[in-house]
């Protein structure tokens, strides 16, 4: 009889067995369907990562571990793990600028418009800048300016997805989700002089032309860094570029081209 009712007992506690901590975040790891987060240094100091397998989901700075994933369970909905180091495609993906063309990003709940707005911008080269307007007119979306600035500013992986490089059309250095502090930084870091855009700005010179190939280009264009100073012909726009004889380089595409 003692051990029936021994067993009985046994039984009983069974239903107050608790599962081990971070058992059920390492098994939804394990099937793919949770989310981990590391931290990483970067020349704008510590962030946080959020990652599923499909991808980066979140890049955020926060004060601290609990504040950050409070702050992702806000944001997402979604509960938030800390891992014990990232994987290494996220971390060279943060530490070189030029290995992010094929970064995997997990874009689950954005809209096709801001999808559009995100992989446009993944097409600007490091130390390359490309203003709102060029966005929204290489997405086919030429009168949605502001609306591509707000798609931009809800950019859930900053530095992953280079919004940073993305300006106003004078040059000015818009706002970050990070601050514009932060977006000087890595803008200078990738190098790219903010001054000197802001200083072209404030002269109205929105492009550089070529007078020997009779091209011109946005300034930071890899081709209009190769003018030398004594062939660099400045344009307020595209219309005194086109009736100067200039036509767009093909590489920055500060125009549509025209047919010849």
């Amino acid at each position: 009889m003692t051990a029936g009712r021994d067993l009985q007992r046994d039984l009983r506690a069974l239903g107050d067995v608790r599962a081990p901590t971070g058992l059920s975040g390492a098994v939804l790891a394990r099937l793919g369907l949770g989310v981990a987060y590391a931290t990483l240094d970067t020349v704008i100091g510590r962030v946080f990562v959020a990652y599923t397998p499909r991808g980066a989901v979140a890049v955020r700075r926060a004060s601290s571990p609990r504040a950050f994933e409070a702050d992702f369970q806000k944001t997402f909905g979604r509960a938030v793990r800390p891992a014990p180091a990232p994987p290494a495609w996220l971390a060279r993906a943060l530490a070189s600028p030029g290995a992010r063309r094929k970064l995997p990003v997990d874009l689950g709940g954005r809209s096709a418009f801001e999808r559009a707005v995100l992989k446009k911008a993944l097409d600007i080269p490091a130390g390359e800048v490309r203003s709102y307007a060029w966005v929204a007119r290489e997405i086919g979306r030429p009168a949605a300016v502001r609306a591509v600035g707000s798609a931009l500013g809800r950019n859930p992986v900053p530095l992953l997805i280079p919004c940073h490089r993305v300006v106003r059309s004078d040059g000015t250095i818009s706002d970050f989700i990070f601050g514009p502090t932060a977006k000087r930084v890595l803008l200078r870091h990738e190098g790219v002089d903010p001054d000197a855009l802001a200083r072209l700005g404030r002269e109205g010179v929105r492009y550089l032309g070529s007078d020997t190939t009779r091209i011109y280009c946005f300034p930071t264009c890899r081709a209009a860094r190769r003018i030398s100073a004594p062939h660099r012909v400045p344009f307020r726009s595209e219309r005194q570029a086109a009736t100067a004889g200039y036509r767009p380089c093909r590489l920055c595409r500060p125009a549509l081209a025209r047919p010849a």
